[in-house]
């Protein structure tokens, strides 16, 4: 076989590969997190008011993203002792990053998480969701192992339409694994949001079509209301069974 023929039957055997490989590498940068200190000022902010604050025992703590810190949380529920650390455009990985300054520190009752939403927006797929969730469980229960944890799920909004199938389904692995432990809960704010069928209702949303209005919040607040009950009934339980034991 001539010496030129060689390239030209690599390029035709190589040629496939190649293919694959490029459709392969915008996947591979889409499930890249973002930097975390991006948020470096804002973890400031809530470390000095800490520092100036007494933080409550046993409190509801809010954490994720700007759904939970556009939040009136102290105002929605006024009965609980609530910390609200949602800072707006994290993933879960930038939580995650944080939470020994800004979750474990607290050492809270009950865990209302949301995030999600920004992570599939940005390329990330519901497997890494649910991976990242996952491990944010796993963290806070190695050093809080009767913390309750709420999971609200990624909502359908109008200007993100299109990823909610995506979403969707990284709700529905996290429902599966929640339902695995008796110390996590699924509040679905999602389904009522879409009891109208089709898209959710514009009456839910500010001008932007995905943060949520007051109605959106009261919607929130009503599905999680009986779920925090629960969840911290469970939590009265167990510090008795320890009482008890003691």
């Amino acid at each position: 076989m001539a010496c030129g023929k060689f390239p030209r039957l690599f390029m035709r055997l190589a040629a496939p590969v190649l293919i694959g490989l490029l459709a392969f590498l915008p996947l591979c940068a889409g499930e890249k997190d973002p930097d975390p200190r991006r948020f470096d000022e804002e973890i400031t902010r809530f470390l000095e008011w800490d520092r100036q604050n007494s933080v409550p025992a046993n409190a509801a703590l809010f954490a994720g993203s700007s759904s939970i810190r556009l939040w009136k949380t102290a105002e929605d529920f006024p009965q609980l002792p609530v910390i609200n650390r949602g800072f707006g455009g994290a993933h879960i990985s930038d939580v995650l990053f944080f939470m020994e300054k800004i979750v474990l520190p607290y050492r809270p009752a009950v865990i209302v998480f949301y995030a999600g939403d920004n992570d599939i927006a940005d390329g990330k797929s519901a497997e890494t969701v649910q991976a990242d969730f996952r491990q944010f469980v796993e963290r806070v229960h190695r050093s809080l192992p009767e913390t309750r944890i709420i999971f609200l799920p990624i909502k359908p909004s109008l200007a993100r339409w299109n990823f909610w199938p995506e979403m969707k389904k990284a709700n529905g692995l996290i429902e599966a694994y929640c339902a695995g432990d008796e110390r996590l809960f699924y509040a679905d704010t999602a389904a009522p949001m879409l009891a109208g069928g089709g898209k959710p209702g514009s009456e839910l949303f500010v001008e932007d079509g995905l943060h949520l209005s007051a109605a959106g919040y009261r919607l929130w607040s009503q599905v999680l209301k009986p779920v925090l009950e629960k969840a911290l009934a469970h939590d009265r339980k167990a510090d008795r069974a320890v009482k008890n034991v003691e």
